[in-house]
């Protein structure tokens, strides 16, 4: 059966894409502990990120970065940070999260639900500023 995030990147169910590749996608969590809070999926389902093969980590790591540049961009951080728990779906997933206040904004426990106009909202600031930054993944 297709993971969740399977479902999202097939377009079976919604989701706010900002980058699409043929490894990964990027789209906004629709639970953000933050504004702009972005999950990498790499397209192939594979549960735990220590499975990754390591050109795909290594893709993931740097699509998190360029999509962290944006982050930094838009939303003038203290920092951006990466997480990897993969306790929700079990597809692996980065967490790209500007840190707004401090380490307490990487608490997943901590989120919100945003709504569809929410998340397209912030994903037009992002594919903006991913696409002046030249960036070739940007979805539309």
């Amino acid at each position: 059966m297709a993971t969740l995030f399977t479902r999202i990147i097939e377009g079976e169910i919604p989701g706010t894409f900002v980058w699409r590749d043929p490894e990964c996608v990027g789209f906004l969590s629709i639970n953000p502990v933050q504004p702009g809070h972005m999950l990498v999926v790499p397209v192939a389902e594979i549960d735990h990120w220590i499975s990754l093969e390591p050109e795909l980590a290594c893709h993931l790591t740097a699509v998190a970065q360029t999509i962290a540049r944006a982050q930094q961009h838009v939303y003038s951080p203290l920092k951006v940070g990466l997480l990897i728990a993969g306790l929700e779906v079990p597809h692996v997933h980065l967490h790209v999260i500007p840190i707004m206040h401090g380490e307490a904004d990487l608490h997943l426990d901590r989120a919100t639900t945003a709504s569809p106009d929410q998340l397209e909202a912030e994903a037009t600031k992002l594919r903006g500023a991913l696409a002046d930054a030249g960036a070739d993944g940007v979805s539309s």
